[in-house]
């Protein structure tokens, strides 16, 4: 590995601050040069995360382009970053959405246009930062540091209830990520001995293994279990939720989603964009990563339960959208719906289940923040987010038409865009799960109740008559805002049809995931050598990490 590849994680992160910090020495005046300088700043970012991409090898080792440095050696700490088949799928989302992000935000705001910017830049420094984290605690000091720039997207460039908005967010978030700070601090003492902790991921991980195993296992023998094992049947369950809450919340899961349809309504385009294509995956991501590998015996007790509330929540928020007369509400309860589905396919713990889901994140990261940023503009035109004051615009503006019927063929999952392939798998894993073909048929309901609200929505709003004065006057797409979309439509269609690549990536990670969730399962043959992760090793002082020098551990780390 080059000393490029090693470094390339910490250019992708925290280049966006950089930018930041240059926007700071700009007078606040100079809208132009703010809004140019975060763009080539996006776009150098989007230009790195490709390569980073690229440069990922899915038959290679489970996580790549790690670096690890000491950082807070007493307490067992140190700044770890490397990204997996999902990571890296999530970073290219996230860069993605950058630079297109700014593109649409350049005459919706108007007002305090610096501060604007460098919100979103030091929003893209910690979503990143999340996804890459290979230590617990940095992982934790990222995922809380994504709630202040999105605070002041809502709260201060939102609509005209944006500050009710941003304080339900702000404190519904903060509450679970507390909860999952004092699960964080509990597993770091049960894991290990004094001297030997760590928060380290792998360590944590591969210290509860052999745990987990005997705890799965146990049968009528439980109470007898000491160390470790006796620690996690006592307050293992405990931390599971403490961790489940706190991503059941940012993802959102019903009934958690009620700060989703005021902040997703009354945040910025950008600011919207951003909250369901990215933020929200994070929360799935972290079912993914820590959740459920962490606790597999207390997720297996839960299990049907989860399942459930993604079913209800995949059904509620198609039904919540067949009520709505607000564009952008209708919009923002399908997020509910369609992140039922990531989290559906995920406890089906099957590996077509696992990859729908992950690929499901990319398509809805895709569909759901080209449909919010598509109505941002035709927001910007006419001023309201109710059905019944447009009508009959395709007349007026085809070519806007057009791109709002390609992505709503891809969020109702029309074969041959890049959400059918995602559901279509979620689907399959879940009838081929243990959790009973209810499930899979409820699921399914959603798919046509989908495709009813959708639909309905359109014909509401761009066929029939034209039925108001005003949207006579409504002007087509221009060149900047063509430039915005085309590239979500071409991933529409790229990952409909092509959907392997993407899946190349995902697959290992998905099969290692499975196999770590069922560990000690009933009838499960997965044995704890086949579960351990292996990253490389805490440096000596003063030397560069070797790739993969050992295993990790609480002892190996700490040497």
């Amino acid at each position: 590995m080059s000393l490029f590849d090693t470094h390339l994680l910490n250019l992708v992160v925290y280049l966006p601050l950089l930018f930041a910090a240059l926007l700071c020495l700009l007078p606040a005046g100079e809208r132009g040069q703010v809004r140019a300088i975060t763009l080539i700043g996006m776009l150098l970012d989007l230009a790195l995360g490709v390569w980073a991409y690229l440069r990922f090898e899915p038959a290679g080792p489970e996580f790549q382009l790690e670096h690890r440095v000491r950082w807070l050696e007493q307490l067992g700490v140190s700044y770890h970053v490397g990204v997996d088949g999902l990571s890296i799928s999530l970073v290219l989302l996230t860069v993605f959405m950058g630079p297109l992000v700014v593109l649409a935000s350049r005459t919706a705001i108007t007002e305090r246009v610096k501060e604007f910017h460098i919100a979103l830049l030091l929003l893209q420094v910690a979503m990143m930062g999340a996804l890459v984290s290979l230590d617990v605690l940095l992982f934790y000091v990222f995922w809380e540091a994504m709630l202040i720039p999105m605070y002041l997207l809502v709260g201060v460039w939102g609509g005209e209830d944006r500050q009710a908005a941003a304080v339900k967010f702000f404190l519904y978030t903060l509450a679970g990520s507390l909860l999952m700070l004092v699960a964080i601090v509990a597993l770091y003492f049960i894991s290990g001995t004094a001297g030997t902790r760590s928060f380290d991921y792998a360590a944590l991980y591969n210290s509860l293994v052999e745990a987990n195993r005997q705890l799965a296992t146990c049968g009528e023998d439980c109470g007898r279990l000491t160390g470790v094992a006796g620690a996690l049947l006592r307050w293992g369950p405990w931390m599971f939720a403490a961790f489940a809450l706190a991503f059941a919340i940012k993802v959102p899961m019903w009934p958690l989603h009620t700060w989703l349809p005021d902040a997703y309504v009354q945040a910025p385009t950008g600011g919207t964009v951003l909250l369901s294509a990215v933020m929200a995956k994070i929360g799935v991501y972290g079912f993914w990563r820590y959740a459920i590998p962490f606790f597999p015996a207390a997720m297996h007790q839960v299990r049907p339960v989860l399942a459930a509330l993604a079913v209800v929540g995949i059904v509620y928020g198609a039904l919540m959208c067949l009520a709505q007369r607000d564009i952008k509400k209708l919009i923002a309860y399908s997020s509910v719906s369609h992140l039922g589905y990531c989290m559906l396919g995920l406890v089906a713990l099957t590996s077509e289940g696992a990859s729908g889901s992950a690929y499901q994140m990319l398509n809805h990261g895709v569909a759901t923040g080209a449909l919010f940023l598509l109505f941002g503009l035709l927001h910007e035109r006419r001023q309201t987010r109710l059905m019944s004051d447009y009508g009959g615009i395709a007349k007026v503006v085809p070519v806007y038409t057009t791109a709002f019927l390609i992505m709503t063929f891809s969020s109702v999952a029309v074969p041959g865009t890049n959400s059918f392939v995602g559901e279509f798998l979620v689907l399959l894993g879940t009838f081929k799960s243990n959790l009973g073909v209810g499930f899979g048929v409820l699921a399914t309901l959603g798919v046509i109740l989908g495709a009813a609200y959708m639909l309905w929505m359109v014909q509401k709003v761009f066929f029939g008559p034209l039925t108001h004065r005003d949207n006579q006057n409504l002007t087509d797409l221009n060149a900047r805002e063509l430039v915005t979309v085309l590239p979500f439509v071409v991933l529409v269609v790229v990952m409909g049809l092509k959907p392997q690549p993407f899946l190349d990536r995902i697959n290992p990670a998905t099969e290692r995931f499975v196999s770590r969730a069922n560990l000690g399962a009933p009838g499960s043959q997965v044995q704890p050598a086949d579960v351990r992760i292996n990253v490389m090793g805490l440096p000596p002082s003063g030397e560069a990490a070797a790739p993969h020098a050992q295993p990790a551990g609480p002892l190996a780390d700490r040497r």
